[in-house]
């Protein structure tokens, strides 16, 4: 989710008679309709987003939806989509259509074109969907019947299939065929009214293309039709689209800097971690300096949970099939867990989550109220077989290690424990150097009563707790329906980073099933036997992950406290390279990660390296500074200070990484 949705949509209301257009009614009201702040769409008095065309058949209360808003821009961005398949029809007859969703920051169409995809078909495309959007079509909605739909689609065999799927489709595909009627989108020439294009889909859209002003396709790619890799593999075209030239050209340079941040590429110039074939996708493993960077952030947020009230465990990688069946994993999150093994004790899974081994510790003598809330933690190994489609470095992987916690409590307890475990979290993150946050509630999917489990009350209850505690902290709060896990709602933390990218961090659930299921109690004050209510929290969802974040966050650049090399000494000549490794002893009692660069290179060639290298102390000596005891500093921005007494610089260097400063230093800083 990007920035952008934490922010609300203007309230304002507009009166819409019967029989009249709320275009009309809007352009009456002196509401804008053009620029990135005219509304492209309204909000009905259902809450469902209509064309400017619909025309209501009683008087209606509706909001106007501008552009620049995030529902705004999801329908500027399905428009485009459509203007991009219109595209590609045209310039290579023939070609199928999949679906064409918006997406954050863009959106994506999925074809079956006669040949895949080259770079010079994506400039051709994106000229053609120029010609489009200037031409200014009009987006025009028309309900049509199912045999009549597949009739008119009867060439278009993904369609097809979407129609009979209407009852039942979710997620993006719902972008095209839901719940209730099929609706076709024409595109109509301005001047003839003569439709020129045609596709399925539920809308709403733009007026017209020209309310496309900034768009670009980005690249292709292959995906397999409905995600499954048991269907036809098709060519996705991505693209994205803006309000405002502006906003597209403040996206591209987002990217831009992003790339140059991409942790792919920083791990291995920095030769902190990588993905070997041979071990398998989403599998990676830490080199010595990227294992440095882990170890640190593991031994700091182990101490601090500790700090916090939290008992440390430890639970195996593995477990019997029937272990995930009393936790619900294998009826709800099956196509998440690896395939089982077959063992003497029967099959055997790979976890994929903690919860079900702490919540046999949790049973493994009886509990007292007085023990609760009682808190497990682990660093624990889980497995979860994503999709290759999604597998992407340190951010999405197939193996990881959670720094995963349950709280076991009474249901009075529940909400300042979770107000607890906020704090927390936060507290984690401003300590690695990540400050703006908000909040997402994710919450059940009222339409798929199959896909939860727990009774109607139960979850009004949990979602009512996680909902007071989330306002009560001041952030921001932002409604996620439908991503709740299958146990219960949830809140996550949301973390911008520092090119203003959102990623979702920490996690706390609300579970009232799994003690149910594992049958877990505690005797209450009065005597009788209570069920507790438990609360899973991972403070940063994974350790690779976190990982990735924070590599792509200081741009690898990482603060001198987690920095896998603290401070590289530089001899002018090789006669100050016993010097330099006497102050590197010094350093090294007090902890600190130091290298001598005793190479044949160059001074100037040595100090390169370990600005490539994102060292965040450089102590440089010459012959002048071995007579005055001293070294010269030089820092990741180039500024330097010289002839500074050793004793001097090893407190200052010490200093910096006991107080975990996240500030890269400088001569600035110091002087």
């Amino acid at each position: 989710m990007s920035a952008t949705a934490r922010f609300a949509e203007p309230a304002q209301t507009v009166r819409v008679a019967a029989g009249t257009s709320a275009f009309q009614a809007l352009r009456d009201s002196g509401v804008e309709l053009t620029g990135p702040h005219g509304a492209v769409v309204v909000r009905g008095p259902d809450n469902v987003l209509r064309d400017l065309a619909w025309v209501p058949e009683v008087d209606a209360e509706v909001q106007p939806v501008p552009a620049q808003s995030p529902d705004g821009l999801a329908v500027l961005r399905h428009s485009a989509a459509h203007a991009m398949a219109q595209a590609v029809q045209g310039l290579f007859p023939g070609t199928l259509l999949g679906i064409g969703p918006p997406i954050e920051d863009g959106f994506y169409y999925d074809f079956l074109p006669p040949r895949p995809f080259t770079p010079e078909d994506l400039v051709a495309i994106e000229k053609k969907m120029g010609e489009i959007v200037k031409s200014g079509q009009i987006f025009a909605r028309r309900p049509v019947g199912d045999d009549e739909a597949r009739a008119e689609l009867a060439h278009e065999k993904f369609k097809l299939e979407l129609i009979g799927l209407k009852s039942s489709a979710s997620g993006e595909e719902a972008t095209e065929v839901g719940a209730g009627g099929l609706t076709m989108y024409d595109n109509l020439d301005a001047k003839t009214g003569e439709r020129v294009w045609t596709d399925l889909c539920r809308g709403p859209h733009l007026p017209s293309t020209r309310r496309i002003p900034a768009f670009k396709v980005m690249r292709s790619a292959a995906a397999y039709w409905r995600g499954s890799e048991k269907n036809p593999q098709l060519q996705r075209i991505y693209g994205t689209a803006w309000a405002t030239k502006d906003d597209l050209k403040a996206y591209l340079n987002r990217l831009a800097e992003a790339a140059k941040r991409d942790h792919r590429r920083l791990g291995a110039d920095l030769d902190l971690f990588s993905f070997p074939d041979e071990i398998g996708s989403g599998l990676p493993v830490f080199h010595p300096k990227g294992g440095v960077i882990k170890r640190e952030m593991e031994d700091y947020v182990r101490r601090r949970h500790i700090e916090e009230g939290f008992e440390y465990v430890g639970t195996p990688h593995i477990a019997k099939e029937g272990l995930f069946h009393t936790s619900g994993h294998l009826p709800y999150y099956a196509d998440g867990m690896f395939p089982p093994m077959s063992t003497d004790a029967g099959q055997v899974y790979l976890k994929a989550m903690n919860c079900p081994m702490h919540n046999l510790i949790y049973r493994s003598r009886g509990r007292s109220y007085r023990e609760l809330p009682l808190r497990l933690f682990e660093f624990g190994h889980v497995y979860r077989y994503e999709k290759s489609g999604v597998v992407h470095g340190l951010t999405r992987v197939r193996g990881f290690e959670m720094d995963d916690s349950h709280s076991y409590v009474a249901p009075e307890q529940a909400p300042a424990e979770i107000a607890h475990l906020l704090n927390f979290c936060l507290s984690l993150f401003r300590d690695f150097g990540l400050q703006d946050f908000y909040l997402e509630l994710s919450t059940r999917d009222d339409s798929k009563p199959d896909k939860f489990v727990g009774s109607d009350e139960e979850w009004a209850v949990a979602t009512e707790v996680l909902a007071r505690v989330a306002r009560d902290s001041g952030l921001a709060l932002v409604d996620d329906p439908g991503g709740a896990a299958y146990y219960g709602p949830k809140i996550s933390v949301q973390a911008q980073d520092a090119i203003g990218r959102t990623w979702q961090m920490s996690t706390i659930q609300y579970d009232f099933n799994q003690p149910r299921g594992f049958q877990l109690e505690y005797q209450g004050a009065d005597g009788g036997r209570h069920r507790p209510v438990m609360i899973h929290s991972a403070k940063f969802g994974s350790i690779e992950r976190f990982i990735g974040v924070l590599t792509e966050h200081y741009a690898g650049a990482f603060p001198a406290w987690l920095s896998p090399v603290q401070v590289v000494g530089i001899p002018v000549t090789d006669e100050q390279v016993g010097y330099l490794q006497d102050v590197a002893g010094r350093l090294r009692e007090r902890g600190i990660r130091v290298e001598v660069d005793a190479s044949d290179d160059r001074m100037q060639k040595k100090i390169r390296a370990a600005q490539q290298q994102k060292v965040p102390f450089m102590l440089i000596a010459g012959a002048t500074d071995v007579q005055s005891g001293a070294v010269s500093f030089r820092y990741r921005d180039g500024s330097q200070r010289n002839t500074i007494p050793v004793p001097q610089a090893v407190d200052e260097i010490a200093d910096t990484v006991a107080r975990r400063l996240n500030a890269s230093p400088t001569a600035e800083l110091y002087g």
